[in-house]
This record gives structure tokens, C-alpha cells and sequence, in this order.
């Protein structure tokens, strides 16, 4: 199983064990230690994990007995050290023990959890020291397709810190970005609020009524603004609809679905959003078939993508609910029966299962009916 596959399995099982998990070390046995064994360490085997680490060590002002959790080691030395609390305990009240053992080993991933939220730092301000706020935040609760990309790369069978730190860089100060923006959006600040005015009015003072104007007429801007880029992206993808699909498509039966059927009520239609990830699939194979064999048919539970007819599905899209969006994608060789549902936070993460795709694409290419 694949990281993404087991993490997926551990959180799948915490409504039924949270309430039987009474301590820490319970917490570590039941939530922690699986964690460990999906990024494929063994926590029984102390070549790969130490408990209790830190007792060889000479930290000043810290005594003796205090300890992090584990040390998950590479060639013999700490690459990530963890620290862990009960899972109704604030992990901040763990950030000290784990930021005092960081800076004397040679770990660069420090990771703070209470078996239900994982939060991981770095040293990416100042080399040598943990930062203090975590350049990524993962909840089994609430689990993200790109934050389990971001999990996959800290595995025994993929890690290079090297390449892990440079994604944590990218990864906190884009999230950093977005945070600002969303603030700024909500409840903008008077410096980002300043800085239109000086542009529109620069020989004005930013004071009295012309201050309160802007107050009112940035966020409203703004937000207008998104509003009218949502929309002219909606209008490109609906007059690219209007593009001749191939018809000639075999009307053959698929399988029985047991997907929950909608209301027989509701008509079939073609969203834009669907219409901008067949769009977006067929971008991703234009160097692999032609254009024109990648064709779909709409369903009233999904949109289907194929290769020339219904017997060669290539991904299903799941948008009927835009606040659960989901891709289905096939193993290689197309059947309709091993069909893996993935949640996607937006049309764009497509992309990260292109070669997945492409491999659907070449089955079909070498078994031709």
C-alpha cells in the first residue's frame, strides 16, 4: 500500500478507537506508532527509530530526563525528531521539549503531534534553528491530497531532506501568502488599504472621509474582482464547449454502477467545471493520441473521459458537489471495476495524475479491439 493508502486506512479508524485512547502512551501505541510504519519505519527495529531520544544528549538548561518521543534515523543519525502528546492535550505545550532537543542533533524535520494533528518544522528562517511556527499542518480528520504528497516525500523509500526542505520553503511561505490574502480580504489592513490610495491619489493625504472611502472601496474591489475573473473563466470554458465532440462514441452498456443515484428528476448538464477538466485531460495527452480520440460522456452521477468509446474509460470526474470534488482514476489496464476516487481541492490538481493517465492511455494503445 501506498502512504497516501495507509494514512488513509489510520484515519478511517479513529472515530471507533479515539474514545478508548485514555493516555499518552496510548496515543503513541494506537495513532503515533502506525503513523511511523505508513512512512515505512519500523518503530520496533532501533536501527530506523529511538524512543525516548535524547538522553546522550548535553542540553543546556534542559535536564536530564527530559526527552522527545522518537528520533527516526538515516544512516545511523536523526532526520526527524517527534514529539507527542495525548490527543486531547494543545501540542503547543510540546513545542519547547521538542525545539531544545532540534538544534544540538543533526534532524531538520521536527514533528509535533497528539496522534490526530501532525505539525512539522524546519529550519528555514535560521539553519540550525527550529522555527516556530510549522511550515505544514496535517489533520487525519481532515485529510488533503496535496499535504499527503507533501507526507510521501518524508518515506523511508522516497526521503532526501535536501528536496524535502525545499518543498517546506515553497509550501510555508505559499500557504503564508494565501493566509495574508485571505486577511486581507476579510478584514484588510490599513497599510494594504494605503497602498491603492497612494497609487489612485498620490497627491492626497490618506485621512478623513477620503480614508474611510478606501476603506470600503478596496475590500468591495476586490472582491468584485474575483467575482468578475470567476466568471470570465466560466465564459472561456462554456465557448470552448461549444467545439465539436465526437459522436461517433459506442453506445455499448457499462457496468452496473453502485454509485448513489440522483433524483430521476434531475436532468443531465454538462457544468463548466466539467467541461474545464475534460479540457484540461485532454491537454495532458495532446502528445500522447490525438485530440480527437479523447471523448466523454455525461453522466447524471459523474463525467466521464474515454478514449474513442465507452469500452475505455480514462478518469471519471465527480463534480455534481463543487465542495467535494473527486477524480476517478483506473489502474492500467482500464477496468471499470478498480475504479480509485480521489479528492481534489480544485480543478488544477488534475495535473498530478497525469502519468496515471497517460498510463490508462498507452494500455488502451496496445490492446486494441
Amino acid at each position: 500500500m501506498s502512504v497516501t493508502d495507509q494514512i488513509t486506512a489510520l484515519a478511517q479508524t479513529i472515530p471507533s478507537i479515539i474514545e478508548h485512547i485514555q493516555t499518552e502512551a496510548a496515543t503513541r501505541s494506537a495513532l503515533v506508532d502506525p503513523f511511523i510504519r505508513a512512512l515505512g519505519y519500523n518503530p520496533s527495529n532501533p536501527l530506523e527509530v529511538v524512543p525516548e531520544f535524547g538522553a546522550n544528549l548535553d542540553v543546556p538548561g534542559v535536564p536530564k530526563d527530559k526527552r522527545v518521543d522518537y528520533a527516526i534515523l538515516s544512516d545511523g543519525k536523526p532526520i526527524i525528531l517527534i514529539e507527542c502528546k495525548h490527543h486531547d492535550v494543545k501540542l503547543e505545550s510540546g513545542l519547547s521539549q521538542l525545539f531544545n532537543y532540534y538544534t544540538p542533533t543533526e534532524a531538520r524535520i521536527g514533528l509535533l503531534t497528539n496522534g490526530l494533528v501532525y505539525k512539522f518544522y524546519a529550519d528555514l528562517e535560521k539553519p540550525g534553528v527550529m522555527d516556530k511556527k510549522p511550515y505544514m499542518v496535517l489533520d487525519l480528520r481532515n485529510l488533503q491530497e496535496p499535504l499527503l504528497k507533501e507526507l510521501g516525500a518524508l518515506s523511508k523509500a522516497s526521503i532526501n531532506i535536501d528536496l524535502v526542505i525545499d518543498s517546506a520553503v515553497q509550501l510555508k511561505y505559499s500557504n503564508g501568502i494565501k493566509a495574508l490574502l485571505r486577511q486581507q480580504l476579510d478584514e484588510p489592513h490599513d497599510k494594504f488599504i494605503h497602498f491603492f490610495f497612494k497609487e489612485l491619489c498620490p497627491d492626497n493625504q490618506f485621512v478623513g472621509k477620503l480614508k474611510k472611502d478606501f476603506q470600503e472601496y478596496v475590500p468591495s474591489a476586490l472582491n468584485s474582482f474575483i467575482r468578475e475573473e470567476i466568471d470570465k473563466r466560466l465564459d472561456q470554458v462554456s465557448s470552448r464547449s461549444a467545439a465539436t465532440v465526437p459522436t461517433d462514441i459506442d453506445d455499448s452498456p457499462e457496468p452496473e454502477e453502485d454509485y448513489e443515484p440522483k433524483s430521476h428528476t434531475v436532468e443531465i448538464e454538462t457544468t463548466p467545471e466539467e467541461l474545464e477538466g475534460y479540457y484540461l485531460v485532454k491537454a495532458i495527452l495532446h502528445e500522447t493520441v490525438e485530440p480527437d480520440r479523447v471523448i466523454y460522456r455525461d453522466k447524471k452521477s459523474f463525467f466521464n473521459i474515454l478514449l474513442d468509446n465507452a469500452n475505455k474509460p480514462l478518469c471519471r470526474l465527480y463534480f455534481n458537489d463543487l465542495n467535494r470534488m473527486r477524480i476517478g482514476l483506473f489502474d492500467a489496464d482500464g477496468s471499470y471495476s478498480c475504479e480509485e476516487k480521489i479528492n481534489i481541492d480544485n480543478i488544477d490538481e488534475i495535473y498530478q495524475y497525469a502519468s496515471r493517465i497517460k498510463a490508462t492511455v498507452q494500455h488502451w494503445s496496445e490492446n486494441q479491439d
